[in-house]
């Protein structure tokens, strides 16, 4: 018994005390301003940016992660431990916030998306990153952001700013299929969200921009995953394969959320495997 008390007061000590190390190997940049703002919505969104403490003079490639929620929920302080554990990856992380539903539609939340991107490429290299290797990921809904503002021509992301695109079991990939079988409504906050309108939801989906210039494209998806994600990354494989034909999609033995918390712990071999797909 004395043990077992002994172990429950050190433990959670020790976990602190290694949480607390891993912190102070990076430096954080908190609730900058990257210049978005929506008529009518009172706060305007900020960034967080993440980098080693192990500066070098050389400008190190940046990864920008966008976090889902059903595009009506989260922030990005929630996710800061991606930030870090990439970080010390020898890469700089940027997690911008976004404006959600019902204050927005998804077009709108894009647009930030879009400007957060733009921030980074005229401002990261005062941070220690490279403005010409900047890279997307995205989580849930936050991979069909990414997706969409890289994409999209509409939002004004030049061809070649993005170098690679990594989506993590990313929702809304073909939301114009989904939603003409399943039109949207007062629930989840869907109908601000996505509107009413089938051309809408054609605009607002990644799919339909597929081409030539699409960056390359890495594929996470979890098999314990909602089924209409596991469905609408298959239709967006097969057409990115016209363009990218070595594209595939990599499978893990995970649901939706673990998607995005395995990324908690900084030994998980995804960290690596995003750091080679920027290295290639």
């Amino acid at each position: 018994m004395k043990l077992k008390s002994v172990y429950l007061i050190i433990y959670p000590m020790l976990s602190f005390l290694f949480l607390g190390m891993n912190s102070c190997a990076i430096k954080k940049h908190t609730d900058i301003d990257y210049g978005s703002r929506i008529s009518g919505v009172k706060d305007h969104p900020h960034l967080n940016i993440f980098s080693s403490k192990n500066d070098t003079e050389s400008l190190k490639p940046v990864l920008i992660f966008v976090y889902g929620g059903n595009w009506n929920s989260g922030r990005k302080g929630l996710y800061n431990y991606v930030g870090r554990n990439f970080a010390k990856q020898d890469m700089i992380t940027v997690l911008p916030d976004y404006t959600k539903s019902p204050l927005v539609n998804v077009d709108q939340m894009t647009t930030q998306i879009a400007t957060s991107i733009k921030w980074v490429r005229d401002n990261i290299a005062k941070y220690g990153g490279d403005p010409e290797k900047i890279y997307l990921t995205g989580h849930s809904a936050g991979g069909h952001l990414v997706a969409l503002a890289a994409m999209n021509p509409k939002y004004g992301i030049e061809a070649g700013t993005i170098q690679g695109i990594i989506l993590n079991d990313a929702a809304g990939l073909d939301m114009a299929t989904y939603l003409a079988n399943h039109p949207p409504t007062a629930d989840d906050d869907y109908l601000t969200t996505w509107t009413s309108n089938p051309e809408f939801w054609k605009q607002v989906s990644p799919i339909n921009f597929i081409n030539e210039q699409t960056p390359r494209i890495k594929i996470y998806a979890g098999s314990n995953t909602y089924n209409s994600i596991i469905s609408s990354n298959q239709r967006f494989l097969e057409k990115l394969k016209e363009h990218q034909p070595d594209a595939s999609i990599e499978w893990l033995d995970k649901s939706h959320i673990p998607m995005v918390s395995q990324l908690f712990w900084p030994w998980n071999d995804r960290f690596k495997e995003v750091r080679d797909f920027m290295n290639e």
